[in-house]
């Protein structure tokens, strides 16, 4: 793992110099670039501190000096630098460079200007230190399983027991755990929405948060309306694939009716699929699968490899999930998950090495700026590279699996893909609801109902009978609700374009990836419909675009069965 610094407790004092120069120097035509260059590296300075740190805290909620350090920097820079930040991008605002690679920046930074308030400097550092602490609740719950306390993801591998008790035990200690703590995410989620509320009452928004933080995220290419009509377009044509897909499973495994803890089960006469033990098991066939996408890519993953950029293994003290972060000055990815030997975490990995990707490929632009994308781009780039690497899971090929493993892989990927896009309706709707009625989101028990409203709205095919606690309190369980306001939608929309590059992928393999390459490369320099485009596909919300990608889903579901 390569994130320890060698200065963790800097301040602003050792930044601020630079800064203020920056801030203060006389700019035109000519030295532009220069400006705009040695910005760049500042900026890097500081976010790859940042990104450091963070990493740290992830890899071992434990380490009270990660805790310590990260700590002391939202204490001592973030406000300081987010500050200095706003008035170099209200200096390039104002210069208005007209060169085509910068329009969409300075667009960006246009809007983070009429968002931006620096009284609320103090109330998101505040909001961040209640991010580490939904982090530290989520961290350590484990369970006594047979003897032994063990997390919750390890705890998940018994979802694929052919004991049907089993699973059922396994689903009755998960959550019985989750809801011990449910008093104490209440509580925090009060602390998040009060502090939410207040920013945008700072900065201008009233009592909406939602537009101050729509604004924030630079969503320019789509707006809450469309978000509700890519909801409809889901409940018309996804939900109605999602029952079908649930009802196979219920067929094949004999049962009356779908539990949730029969959700993953294996059916009768299958084995779990394990595709690995170790961390080496894991991570290297993937050499073998990039190299076969695209040698270029398999490059990219072989240097992740070589310098430590992998953090895999779950552990107990680890923070939740799994993600992709970069190191600002090197311009490296650095991957953290939580793997324990499940289908699932191959999926992870493919997911997150098309974010490491991305920053390879947008790594020659030459200001840091530019690199920052929305997540409707960012994860068009994570889920192509899932699909794109599908055909090369077979051991015979380098991979995983069998031959008839690799097809059940597929197949409940793809099914997964269905099941996804009516949860991400419910998490995001959810969110317009809790922004735009922010009073009765104050109290947990009206969370609770509109989330279970939602839920059985969207997700049908599983009987919830008897835990209507468990249903409503799903929301606790979604910690971009908690941590990320609004960033959900960008999976279902990012999931939508790449569908498009994978059927690009089915007729012509090498130009799909080229394409996607290309569009990788323009990092934050374009616009959302434009990337897309790029890519090989369109930006959509509409029922005709959904449901073509539902039908190439079904139709290739069938013929791997």
């Amino acid at each position: 793992m390569s994130a320890p610094t060698a200065n963790p407790h800097k301040s602003w004092s050792d930044f601020e110099p630079t800064f203020t120069e920056l801030e203060n120097r006389p700019v035109d035509a000519a030295n532009l670039e220069a400006w705009l260059a040695d910005w760049s590296k500042a900026q890097a300075e500081v976010e790859d501190l940042y990104s450091r740190l963070n990493v740290a805290t992830t890899v071992d909620t434990t380490d009270a000096a990660a805790e310590d350090a990260l700590t002391h920097f939202l204490d001592e820079v973030f406000e300081p630098y987010a500050l200095a930040l706003h008035k170099l991008k209200d200096r390039l605002v104002e210069l208005n460079p007209t060169q085509p690679d910068l329009m969409v920046t300075v667009r960006n930074m246009r809007a983070d200007a009429e968002a931006f308030c620096e009284a609320n400097l103090e109330l998101q550092t505040e909001e961040n230190k209640l991010g580490m602490e939904y982090d530290k609740v989520i961290g350590a719950q484990t369970v006594e399983w047979d003897g032994e306390e063990i997390t919750l993801s390890r705890l998940s591998q018994q979802y694929q027991s052919p004991d049907r008790a089993v699973r059922q035990r396994a689903y009755e200690a998960e959550m019985g755990r989750r809801l011990a703590d449910r008093d104490t995410l209440n509580s925090l989620w009060a602390k998040f929405l009060t502090n939410r509320r207040q920013q945008a009452k700072n900065a201008g928004f009233g009592d909406n948060f939602g537009d101050l933080q729509w604004k924030r995220m630079h969503r320019f290419d789509y707006s809450p309306a469309d978000c509700r009509a890519f909801h409809a377009a889901i409940e018309e044509r996804v939900v109605p694939a999602m029952e079908r897909v649930l009802e196979r499973r219920r067929s094949k495994l004999g049962l009356d009716t779908l539990r949730p803890w029969d959700s993953s089960a294996p059916a009768p006469g299958e084995t779990p699929l394990r595709p690995f033990n170790t961390d080496d098991e894991l991570i290297n066939p993937c050499l073998a699968i990039f190299d076969q996408v695209d040698p270029v890519l398999g490059d990219n993953y072989r240097t992740m490899v070589n310098e430590g950029l992998l953090d895999l293994g779950n552990r107990k003290g680890k923070a939740p999930g799994g993600y992709c972060t970069s190191f600002a000055l090197s311009r490296r990815p650095f991957i953290f998950m939580n793997a324990v030997g499940l289908h699932g975490d191959v999926q992870t990995l493919l997911h997150e090495a098309g974010h490491a990707f991305h920053v390879f490929e947008s790594a020659s632009l030459p200001y840091t700026m530019q690199m920052e994308t929305g997540s409707e781009v960012a994860e068009v780039a994570s889920m192509s590279m899932e699909l794109l690497a599908a055909p090369y899971l077979e051991k015979s090929k380098g991979g995983y699996y069998t031959a008839e493993e690799a097809k059940r892989a597929r197949i409940e990927h793809l099914e997964k893909c269905i099941l996804f896009w009516p949860y991400m309706s419910v998490v995001d709707a959810f969110q317009l609801w809790v922004y735009e009625n922010p009073d009765a989101a104050l109290d947990a028990k009206n969370c609770d109902a509109e989330w279970t409203k939602l839920w059985h709205r969207f997700m049908k095919g599983v009987d919830y009978s008897g835990l209507d606690e468990i249903v409503a309190t799903g929301w606790h369980r979604k910690l971009h609700i908690f941590q990320v306001p609004f960033y959900y939608i960008e999976y279902g929309l990012a999931q939508l374009g790449a569908m498009q590059v994978w059927n690009n992928s089915l007729s012509d393999e090498k130009a799909a990836v080229a394409a996607y390459r290309k569009a990788l490369s323009l990092g934050g320099t374009v616009s959302i419909s434009e990337f897309f485009r790029t890519a090989g596909g369109k930006f959509a919300f509409d029922s005709a675009t959904v449901g073509q990608v539902i039908d190439l889903i079904e139709r290739t579901i069938a013929e791997l069965s």
